[in-house]
Formats: structure tokens, sequence, C-alpha cells
């Protein structure tokens, strides 16, 4: 039989947190899934429990971790070329790493990231180089496992940020197919497979730290 989880998400508001919640509870091993949110979500599934918190204040939330087993962030900044450099590495790194310290602190094995392609920390683009510090924050928190999710372009069906992110919605389905190789990992996803190869990696029984990208996400969609 199936080992059921106990799941705490932070992020659940985002395009793909929200895939996730989606296909989180089309799973009967799903047996208990609490978010953590800025802002109220309407779901009424009965294993779900909602609640608005300070993602910036670890303190205000520590005492909902208890009991669970897994923990998913899929929090971030949309356009990070909208805030400054400040703001997005206290959204993007700071808080994570709040939220995981303190699920680590709470018991929790099994910690899974939204992350991105190409994360280096010696990148010049301040976006990579800060998630692989985050990155690598997490791996000294040495969880039991740890799933980081690093899509390239994740292909939402409406146009959320203007002009710019219209033109690649239009553009990058179409020039996917020519990345071949170790190129393979910069072809675009769809926001709703994304949360699903996220929510079905849960249930995969494994240790250690796993980095995962467009390949190992079609294993998922099989």
């Amino acid at each position: 039989m199936e080992n059921k989880h106990q799941i705490v998400l932070l992020g659940a508001t985002g395009a793909v947190g929200s895939e996730v919640v989606k296909n989180l509870i089309l799973q009967p091993m799903t047996s208990r899934l609490s978010l953590l949110s800025r802002r109220e979500v309407a779901y009424t599934d009965h294993r779900i429990e909602n609640h608005v918190v300070d993602v910036f204040s670890p303190s205000f939330y520590a005492h909902l971790l208890s009991g669970f087993d897994v923990a998913i962030c899929t929090m971030g900044v949309g356009q990070p070329s909208k805030v400054t450099p400040e703001e997005f590495i206290r959204v993007d790194k700071t808080a994570v790493l709040d939220f995981a310290s303190a699920c680590k602190a709470a018991g929790v094995a099994h910690f899974v990231l939204l992350s991105s392609v190409s994360s280096d920390v010696s990148s010049a683009s301040l976006y990579l180089r800060t998630k692989a510090e985050l990155e690598a924050g997490l791996k000294a928190l040495n969880f039991e496992r740890l799933s980081v999710f690093k899509p390239s372009m994740i292909l939402t069906p409406k146009n959320r940020y203007g002009i710019s992110q219209a033109i690649t919605l239009k553009i990058w389905p179409l020039i996917s197919p020519l990345f071949w190789g170790g190129m393979r990992k910069f072809r675009g996803i769809k926001v709703e497979d994304l949360g699903k190869a996220i929510a079905l990696n849960v249930f995969k029984e494994k240790q250690g730290v796993e980095a995962m990208h467009w390949d190992e996400f079609q294993q998922f969609l099989k």
C-alpha cells in the first residue's frame, strides 16, 4: 500500500502552486494539505487547511508546521525586473530559506523547491545566482530528501505580465522542439504539466538530493 503524506505548501496562489494543489488533491495518498499563503485561497476539499500568514516571519507560522513529512515551495516574484534586487532576494531566497529552516526544525523529511534551469552561483544574472545560492542553502539543511525542479520557460495559458511574456508564450512552443541533446533542458513546459510533475514526485520513494529538468518532468507525464 502507498504511504499517505501530510504536505505543507508555500506559494499556492501562484500559477505553478495552484496547479500543484489541483494535482495533489487528485491523489488519494494526500491525507492532509496545508496551504500557507499571503492571501486567502478558495479550496474546499476536506483535506485542505488554508492559512493566511506573514511569509517573512517564520515565528508567525512555525506552529503550523508540526506533523508534516513533505514541504513544497513554489513561491517567487513573478516579474523580477519589476522589483528591486533587495526585494527579489527577500522573496526568492531569504523567505524560502526561513521556511525551509522552520520545516526542518519541525521534522519535515522531504523538501521540494521550484527553482530554475541554469542556476549558477557564479552567474552574472542576479536571478540565476540567487536561485543557486538558495539551492546551496537548502542542501546545507540536510533534509532526508531534497527535490529541486529546474524548468526553463513555464508556459501559462494566460499572459500575466504584458507584451514581453505575450511574445515569449507565442515563440517558445515553436522553438522548443529545436533543443536537442544537452539543450533539451531548455524546452518549455506547460504550467499544468509542471504542477503535475511536482505533485506526483512527492509520492516517489527516494532519498538524497535530486535536480530535475525537462526530461525528468516528462517521466511523470507518461
